[in-house]
């Protein structure tokens, strides 16, 4: 029901917390996370996956001849990107999480919207965050558009 304005009652909105369209849980286990706890997990992540590029560079892995002080931080910065992309597709696919995530207590769900593997799923959501902007404009479940593409949702541990 409408009121006179037009605007429509608590009863007729089906948002009442974060995740409840899903049928998930309001809180604890099983619920949908705040944001902070997505951020902090990701930023976890991409540190980690920096940290693999500096070591690759250190030991001649990649860029071994390139000495120019722009070069090198374009090089370790691209290399990190591909280190996280193939770190949250690995870690994704067979734990469901991810080391930085699982330090802040979250992991990746299915919500049954696609009939997609599992690798497929995790593929796409983590080339869709690697993009970044489908990841930051979300829904009133906070879920971004790399999970909505996937099917996925991300929970409490």
């Amino acid at each position: 029901m409408s009121d006179t304005s037009g605007a429509a009652t608590a009863a007729d909105d089906d948002f009442r917390y974060r995740g409840n369209r899903l049928g998930l849980p309001e809180s604890g286990p099983g619920s949908v996370p705040g944001v902070f706890r997505r951020v902090a997990g990701l930023v976890l992540d991409w540190f980690l996956a920096l940290a693999l590029a500096w070591a690759a560079h250190d030991l001649g892995l990649v860029g071994s001849g390139v000495t120019e002080e722009q070069e090198v931080v374009s090089l370790i910065s691209n290399t990190a990107l591909v280190i996280f992309a193939v770190m949250n597709i690995l870690l994704l696919t067979l734990f469901g999480t991810s080391v930085g995530r699982r330090l802040v207590g979250i992991g990746i769900t299915a919500t049954g919207e696609r009939s997609w593997p599992w690798f497929v799923s995790m593929a796409v959501r983590t080339l869709l965050l690697c993009l970044f902007v489908p990841a930051v404009i979300y829904d009133r479940d906070t879920r971004g558009l790399h999970d909505r593409a996937a099917g996925t949702v991300v929970t409490r541990y």
